[in-house]
């Protein structure tokens, strides 16, 4: 039941992945294929890493750590892109 979980949650990150670049083929604004992109990479890679912690718990702090990883670092990013699509123009 352990490893149909862990193959379960991901292959459901793998489908987040390839989700996430079906916007890229749009024709929809730059920035919007950025947030769709990101988002589904983030939650695929979330279900990728919850799916080896079901699979391999002796390693949860590391696998722990990724995940705080993987929530910082791309909130940070996508400020910085929404900063630099404003071509850096102060408010007020």
């Amino acid at each position: 039941m352990k490893e149909f979980i862990s193959y379960t949650l991901i292959s459901l990150g793998l489908v987040f992945w390839l989700w996430g670049t079906l916007p890229l083929l749009g024709k929809r604004s730059v920035l919007f294929k950025l947030h769709s992109l990101s988002v589904s990479d983030t939650l695929g890679s979330m279900a990728i890493t919850v799916g080896l912690l079901v699979h391999f718990p002796a390693d949860w702090s590391l696998l722990f750590l990724a995940l705080i990883s993987l929530a910082i670092w791309n909130t940070i990013l996508g400020y910085v892109l929404a900063f630099c699509s404003r071509g850096g123009q102060k408010d007020g």
